[in-house]
């Protein structure tokens, strides 16, 4: 009979000890599970401005292709009004077409870059298609504007076309 309470004691002392074990494994289990629903949240929000991001971005993108294609309109109609004669009735027509496809195209985000001679050059906005001799202007400054260019929400759609001054 004496041995049968101790038995009972290290049985119950064994079954008590797996019990706190089996208690530090949940717990244990328990944070982990914690800590990868914080990664899984942190996960998913990342995600979500990602997208809201991509989303902005087709948004103020999304004409780019076909403002791109009109560029050639734009010059098309700027090289118009520089050869027809002042007196000429269809350049009034061509003015005011000339206006409105800008008005239409600012209004969806595209800019003109058109550097006057003397503005200093700037190779994210200009490409040096020359560099030229002149008194008239500093050295590495436009001397003259061959083709303009255009920004479409900051982003350079089309660098303006520039001959630069040389440096001595």
């Amino acid at each position: 009979m004496t041995t049968e309470p101790m038995q009972d004691a290290a049985t119950a002392a064994e079954e008590e000890h797996g019990r706190d074990g089996r208690i530090r494994a949940l717990e244990t289990e328990l944070e982990q599970l914690r800590a990868q629903s914080l990664l899984d949240r942190a996960d998913i929000e990342n995600q979500r401005k990602r997208l809201e991001r991509d989303v902005r971005n087709a948004c103020r993108f999304a004409n780019k292709q076909l403002l791109g294609e009109l560029l050639p309109v734009f010059d098309s109609l700027e090289a118009a009004l520089n050869t027809a004669p002042a007196e000429d009735p269809l350049r009034d027509g061509v003015v005011l077409t000339l206006r409105e496809l800008t008005r239409v195209c600012e209004n969806a985000g595209l800019v003109e870059v058109a550097p006057a001679p003397g503005d200093g050059f700037d190779p994210d906005r200009h490409q040096a298609m020359s560099a030229v001799e002149s008194a008239d202007v500093a050295p590495g400054a436009v001397v003259q504007v061959f083709q303009k260019g255009y920004i479409l929400n900051e982003q350079l759609l089309r660098p303006a076309l520039v001959a630069v001054a040389k440096h001595d």
